[in-house]
């Protein structure tokens, strides 16, 4: 090494000068209630031995006073405020290198670890390169190019062609002719015409020496690399690979680092290691510079996950009905579980059966049975055949019912469902909506049954009522009445837990924003808008804010970030004043927010 790289290296082994972390100072220093700075050593700055100061005699005291200056030691802090958004955290972090540390012969080798909860992640590394190393890295490489051009790629080198061309021509002239000739001529042939095999003849005229001197080459390619490239120029996992041309200056390099958060993130460590190479050997590895701390600010630290209850009227009464499309023969009211889908169907229907009868907390009343006929034939038959098939229905389900609900059912009739007719007709998508008006002037103004389906029957469009839509009113239904065990009052306001409201909190606290917003929407509250702020939906969370009490001061609070990401910084300041005249402590959660630095200013710090 020359003098002066010596004198470098035991500056750098003696620890007097080495690489720093630090936060940019471009960035606003946070609340001091967290302090936890580091103040740099002025060593260098006194002489070794007995201190000697110019001094001057103070007039009104008489004792004499220093006028020497020391340097300033530079305070730094170790830790910085950053705000998580949309699920995902910046940090920013300055890496120095002293001008001492750089010399034109050297490469220093950076790697930022990155400290999560119970991981350490490794962040792409950062070179700073000597053009004196560079220039001895790229000759390196083109040694080992040289090298690789003498491994020869070309086959037919290893072979004497001249001397295979001449033996040919003097014994085989037919054979040398398809030189020059174009036409195909099968190998088999070829090698009848040699006399010889073609792998014969080539074994015979190859230069075997040079080959195998080229195999020896190939294999040792890789430990030719190794010779000549010392240190391989890195491409992958590299964030900077600077060539410093002169070492004049120090070297900084602002480092920015995006990243995904994590459900309850609190704070993240950044440290670096480093190591200083010279010809590719490593020639110092330097202790860690103290860590960084960036304590992490999210939203979702704002969210209300007070239980909340959703209220409701309690009916003692409960009602419900399904039903089943059942098929009876032609003026039969027989069930038979083969004709149609008649065995799916009541499967369906005692399986609703089933679901009541487990069912603690209800008792059933009555179920009834009500079968219904399309209006094909008179009025009264429909209504005899109506009854005879609700009845058929009622015996077949209380051979599958429990023995004390058998006197619970009941069988009613329904001879005519017009009601239903009237809704499949008006909702058709075939006829025309002519024909629809037709029909139901017809259905609404005839109050005769018979009449009216005499007058439908007809109509140019009555084939269709009688195939498609007809069928569809020949149904069995199936009416639960229940009513709750151990309630007497017919009615009970009560309340319960909001599940769903409750896992949107949940998604807030698991930062699943997207979620969020989806669920907490249609509430329209506080944590609704914080939900749209942490998705940054700015507008969208105006307009709920807008309709809240601003007399609570987190919606103060909320308001005046918003109104920051909007660029209305008059009125964020309004709403800032007002949430910290409701709650002074707001103050300091400003301070973890870096949005609400300008809002919170010098007056606010100096409080």
């Amino acid at each position: 090494m020359s003098c002066s790289t010596l004198g470098k290296m035991k500056m750098i082994r003696s620890g007097e000068v080495a690489m720093s972390l630090s936060v940019p100072d471009d960035e606003p220093l946070e609340d001091d209630t967290r302090t936890d700075v580091v103040i740099d050593s002025i060593r260098g700055t006194l002489p070794e031995g007995p201190i000697i100061m110019n001094a001057i005699k103070d007039t009104e005291t008489g004792e004499m006073v220093a006028t020497d200056v020391i340097n300033a030691s530079k305070v730094t802090a170790r830790f910085r405020n950053v705000a998580e958004r949309a699920g995902y955290v910046s940090i920013g972090f300055d890496v120095t290198v002293p001008a001492a540390m750089s010399d034109s012969r050297w490469q220093l080798k950076i790697l930022p670890f990155m400290g999560i909860q119970n991981d350490t992640i490794p962040l792409d590394a950062i070179y700073v390169t000597g053009e004196k190393y560079r220039a001895e890295q790229l000759r390196g490489y083109e040694r080992y190019r040289a090298f690789l051009s003498t491994i020869i790629t070309d086959s037919t080198d290893f072979v004497r062609i001249r001397q295979l061309e001449v033996f040919l021509e003097r014994y085989y002239p037919e054979t040398y002719a398809m030189k020059s000739d174009s036409s195909f001529v099968p190998a088999p042939m070829a090698e009848n015409l040699f006399g010889v095999t073609q792998r014969e003849a080539l074994i015979h005229y190859s230069k075997h020496l040079k080959w195998k001197r080229n195999e020896k080459r190939k294999e040792k390619r890789d430990m030719m690399f190794d010779r000549y490239v010392k240190d391989p120029i890195v491409s992958e996992g590299l964030r900077l690979d600077t060539v410093l041309i002169a070492s004049d200056g120090d070297f900084i390099y602002r480092y920015v680092h995006t990243f995904r958060s994590r459900p309850r993130l609190k704070k993240v460590n950044v440290s670096l290691r480093g190591s200083l190479y010279d010809k590719g050997e490593c020639i110092h590895r330097f202790p860690f510079p103290d860590d960084l701390t960036f304590y992490i600010s999210s939203l979702s630290g704002l969210v209300d996950d007070r239980p909340k209850y959703k209220s409701f009227v309690l009916e003692r009464n409960v009602y419900d009905n399904t039903k089943a499309f059942i098929d009876f023969h032609q003026g039969r009211s027989d069930v038979d579980t083969l004709l149609g889908d008649n065995a799916s169907e009541l499967r369906r229907v005692l399986r609703c059966i089933d679901d009541v009868v487990a069912r603690d907390d209800l008792e059933l009343d009555s179920l009834v049975i009500v079968a219904s006929c399309s209006p094909e034939g008179t009025l009264a038959s429909n209504r005899r055949l109506s009854a005879a098939r609700s009845e058929a229905v009622r015996k077949y389900i209380g051979d599958y019912v429990p023995y004390e609900w058998k006197d619970s059912l009941k069988a009613s009739e329904l001879p005519e469902n017009w009601d239903q007719l009237k809704r499949l007709v008006a909702n058709d998508t075939v006829l025309s909506s002519g024909s629809v008006d037709e029909i139901l002037e017809i259905i609404n103004s005839v109050k005769d049954p018979d009449l009216a389906e005499k007058r439908l029957s007809v109509l140019r469009d009555y084939r269709y009522l009688r195939e498609k839509l007809y069928p569809k009113l020949r149904s069995v239904s199936f009416d639960f009445h229940l009513h709750r065990v151990g309630m007497q009052k017919d009615t009970v306001h009560t309340t319960e837990l909001d599940t769903v409201y409750m896992s949107g909190i949940e998604a807030m606290k698991e930062l699943d924003y997207k979620r969020a917003v989806t669920i907490l929407r249609p509430y329209d509250d506080y944590n609704a808008a914080l939900a749209f702020m942490s998705a940054d939906y700015n507008h969208s969370a105006l307009d709920v804010l807008g309709r809240l009490d601003d007399r609570d001061p987190k919606v103060c609070y909320l308001m005046a970030m918003v109104l920051v990401r909007l660029e209305q910084y008059a009125e964020a300041r309004k709403f800032f004043d007002l949430c910290i005249a409701y709650d002074p402590y707001m103050r300091h959660r400003a301070n973890l927010d870096p949005e609400m630095y300008e809002l919170v200013g010098k007056d606010y710090n100096n409080l």
